[in-house]
């Protein structure tokens, strides 16, 4: 008994066509579980360059308001006091707007020698010099971000701290 050639590859054809079909449908959800970690991983990645950017805009913006608040306390003022509220006035002035709460604005004048910051003498003599320190501090930063809120950091501070010139006090 003869076996038909042309049968025997029709055979073989149909073995190697049932193997395929049995591995593609073995393999077809494998393509979505490979995007939903190459997708998580990227998401992670955008969401952490969101976060890090946020943060850095926002310290920055609260650096420069203290930075304007302290220079602004360094201009002609007839007493300490009237220092330390127009370097707060400038400093809330140059958060309004685009800082989403409202911030915390601190300043001080002291002593350089000794830290007396309550009713400093200030003069000419370098042991009398005082400086301006103003601090802007923004709380509940992370609630800026939805669902993630442990990415950012619940405070962030602008401090700046000039010499006052002993001459003009």
């Amino acid at each position: 008994m003869k076996t038909n050639p042309q049968r025997a590859d029709a055979r073989t054809v149909g073995t190697m066509a049932a193997g395929r079909g049995i591995g593609a449908r073995l393999q077809r959800g494998v393509y979505a579980i490979e995007f939903a970690f190459v997708f998580m991983l990227f998401f992670t990645l955008l969401y952490g360059i969101l976060c890090v950017g946020l943060q850095f805009t926002f310290r920055f913006g609260l650096q420069n308001a203290a930075e304007d608040g302290a220079r602004a306390a360094l201009r002609y003022q007839p007493s300490l006091s009237q220092r330390r509220a127009t370097a707060e006035a400038v400093a809330l002035q140059r958060t309004a707007g685009w800082l989403p709460m409202a911030p915390v604005i601190v300043s001080r004048v002291c002593r350089i020698e000794g830290d007396d910051c309550d009713d400093p003498v200030c003069g000419a003599e370098w042991s009398q010099r005082c400086r301006v320190e103003v601090t802007v501090r923004a709380n509940g930063m992370n609630r800026l971000l939805p669902v993630f809120n442990f990415a950012m950091p619940d405070t962030l501070i602008g401090q700046a701290s000039l010499l006052l010139d002993g001459r003009a006090l």
